[in-house]
């Protein structure tokens, strides 16, 4: 415990010089560090996603930084510090963790969830999906607006009555289609969509986490296809769709018998 808090203590020392000392670190305000920080998220859930766990410990250093950074700018701006920072989680993962701190019993990670967010709105009184970020990405805020509402008991009774609901979005992007109106045909899109995020939610998928293996997926395949293309002194626009299937398949096995490697 004492080299962890003489860790932390050693980068607030450090904080404190580089915001006196470097020309950089002086002039950065907590709008300015933003952007710099969703970049700093996204390299950790791209190491999580690689599952480098020595890549991990770096991005989660980095993110570090940057709660330290905008807990010293805060201090100079006279409205927190780190420690209010530290205190703030503390008191919240305490009270929000009644079957832990206190006599609530529970019976499972869904009834922890539920409790959660009825907590969070007790404790503000505000409308369940208000604390939905509006600049999270789509997916990503497709899948918390469903966690939203399942806190309060709005959802399935059975998990594979989704499954009515996404074909009944699927026939309706279907007759859409068949009428070609652009304006309802991007409309039963995000039906659709939405109903296939809440399918992975109650099978406990992540939609985004899901749909980035596939991204992942089809760019070592194409990788694979666009250089052996370029190894047999082809280019990709002169073949035809059947001799880049054949290489695709042949990409399919190699990408396949990688992964099975790697297990």
């Amino acid at each position: 415990m004492d080299e962890r808090l003489s860790a932390f203590g050693k980068l607030l020392d450090i904080m404190d010089e580089l915001r006196e000392k470097c020309p950089w670190d002086k002039k950065q305000t907590l709008g300015s560090l933003r952007n710099l920080t969703l970049e700093e998220a996204y390299e950790l859930a791209d190491a999580i996603i690689k599952n480098d766990l020595d890549d991990i410990k770096k991005e989660l250093g980095d993110l570090l930084l940057h709660i330290v950074f905008y807990a010293k700018i805060g201090s100079e701006l006279g409205s927190f510090d780190i420690k209010d920072v530290i205190d703030s989680i503390s008191e919240k993962l305490v009270y929000r963790h009644p079957h832990v701190f206190g006599n609530t019993i529970v019976t499972g990670e869904d009834e922890v969830k539920e409790n959660w967010e009825h907590l969070k709105i007790s404790e503000s009184n505000k409308a369940v999906l208000s604390g939905v970020p509006a600049s999270l990405p789509a997916l990503i805020k497709a899948n918390r607006i469903q966690d939203k509402v399942k806190g309060v008991g709005f959802d399935w009774e059975e998990k594979h009555q989704i499954w009515d609901k996404v074909m009944e979005e699927l026939q309706e992007l279907k007759d859409e289609i068949n009428i070609a109106d652009k304006s309802r045909i991007e409309s039963e899109f995000g039906d659709l969509f939405f109903s296939l995020v809440n399918a992975a939610r109650l099978y406990g998928i992540d939609p985004e986490t899901a749909l980035e293996k596939t991204n992942r997926k089809f760019t070592r395949r194409f990788n694979y296809l666009e250089s052996r293309t370029m190894s047999i002194g082809r280019s990709l626009k002169s073949m035809s769709l059947d001799e880049m299937n054949l290489i695709w398949e042949e990409a399919k096995g190699f990408d396949n018998e990688n992964e099975t490697e790697k297990q």
